[in-house]
């Protein structure tokens, strides 16, 4: 079987979408499946093209078997709406073109943006070849969340298009229950949607010693670290998170926030006007440094904005923090705060509520017994979301959407 697959992400990136994207085409390619991707050249979340890379109109490359493609886009930082759109918009019209001249028997258009598969809906007509749409996010919805657009003229008719592809599409593949469950309200058959969860590669995320050098080298040795490691977003809300940390009177307890994003300088701006001496900020890592700095970590910190839309979501560095066994500090409602709860993975505080954050971060910092049944719940919470189980139950649904 031939699978065309559209994402612009894919490593060297390393954010989530990428990675889920790069581990499940992997799987697929072991398992005697001729995978295309076609993307762009790598330049998240800072909007600069990657060493080794040029932004040209065709490159091709392979990456552990996968048939890689990468295509012009008009390139700009993970901040700003309207450059965003364009930059959406282009990889849209690009990975067309690209992709007519693929042979495949499936196509496979991944979010959160949809213009990737506004771009993947004209190759299955020109090519009369299903399609899915895999949905990693409810997106317009969370976009206006975060406040990078009201209730516009323009955000109605974002509204329409994402119906009509989610009408057209042969099937739909969600990454939570919740998305599932507000397509189906909107007038979508059930059964045309499938749920496949995020998951941890547990090759690569495992439990192990703290790498004593990096944290030496950070001077947090004696710290109860929690660490914070991906995208510094306006749908994060770190901005809350570092007026709380103001308020912390333990001097051991140290937060570690690693990685990048439109609010990153922000956060820096706010952090030295609040004279936190308890926060380091690094610039972003490569993917397989990323293991080390878990290793140094006590507790993963997991924030998002207080919002109905955020309820629905699963931020995916639970699950990869879980296969380290680093409990879980979770400020997210909904089908996430289920996860941990129901594995005993971690705390949840409610979020943007100062004082529910303060109160169960210092439950995991002083209690020893309860911390090691969270080691455990994260343990058994990783072996449920192995990557390689989450990408053999992809590939049976695309096999049987191709009958």
């Amino acid at each position: 079987m031939k699978i065309l697959f559209l994402t612009d992400n894919f490593p060297p990136e390393v954010n989530a979408p990428a990675t889920r994207t790069y581990e499940h085409c992997k799987e697929w390619v072991k398992q005697g499946t001729d995978v295309t991707v076609i993307t762009c050249a790598p330049n998240f979340p800072q909007g600069k093209v990657y060493k080794g890379y040029k932004n040209k109109l065709i490159q091709k490359e392979t990456i552990d078997g996968i048939k890689v493609i990468r295509v012009w886009t008009y390139i700009t930082a993970n901040e700003g709406f309207l450059k965003r759109i364009i930059d959406y918009i282009s990889f849209s019209i690009s990975s067309f073109f690209a992709g007519l001249f693929v042979k495949t028997d499936i196509i496979i258009a991944t979010s959160p943006q949809f213009f990737t598969a506004i771009s993947g809906r004209w190759l299955s007509f020109f090519k009369q070849k299903p399609w899915i749409m895999e949905i990693r996010d409810l997106w317009p919805e969370s976009v206006k969340t975060v406040s990078a657009m009201g209730n516009s003229k323009i955000f109605t008719f974002f509204e329409w298009i994402e119906m009509r592809l989610y009408k057209n599409a042969t099937k739909l593949i969600t990454v939570t229950d919740t998305f599932k469950e507000r397509i189906s309200a909107r007038g979508i058959n059930k059964e045309k949607i499938s749920v496949v969860k995020n998951g941890a590669n547990l090759d690569l995320f495992k439990p192990q010693k703290k790498n004593l050098n990096l944290l030496k080298n950070l001077n947090l040795q004696g710290k109860f670290v929690v660490g914070y490691i991906g995208t510094h977003g306006m749908a994060h809300k770190l901005d809350f998170i570092l007026n709380s940390i103001a308020h912390i009177t333990d001097e051991d307890i140290h937060f570690l926030f690693v990685g990048t994003g439109a609010e990153k300088q922000n956060l820096l701006k706010l952090a030295k006007k609040l004279n936190l001496k308890n926060t380091t900020f690094l610039d972003p890592i490569k993917k397989h440094e990323v293991p080390d700095y878990i290793s140094i970590t006590d507790a993963t910190l997991v924030p998002l904005k207080k919002s109905d839309t955020f309820k629905t979501v699963i931020p995916s560095k639970i699950f990869e923090t879980s296969a380290m066994q680093k409990p879980i500090l979770l400020g997210v409602e909904g089908e996430s705060k289920k996860i941990i709860e129901d594995f005993n993975a971690g705390v949840s505080f409610e979020p943007e509520n100062k004082t529910d954050f303060l109160e169960k971060l210092y439950f995991l910092k002083n209690n020893k017994k309860e911390y090691n049944n969270f080691q455990q719940g994260c343990y058994n919470l990783a072996k449920a979301f192995d990557r390689k189980i989450k990408a053999n139950d992809m590939l049976k649904i695309i096999i049987s959407t191709q009958k």
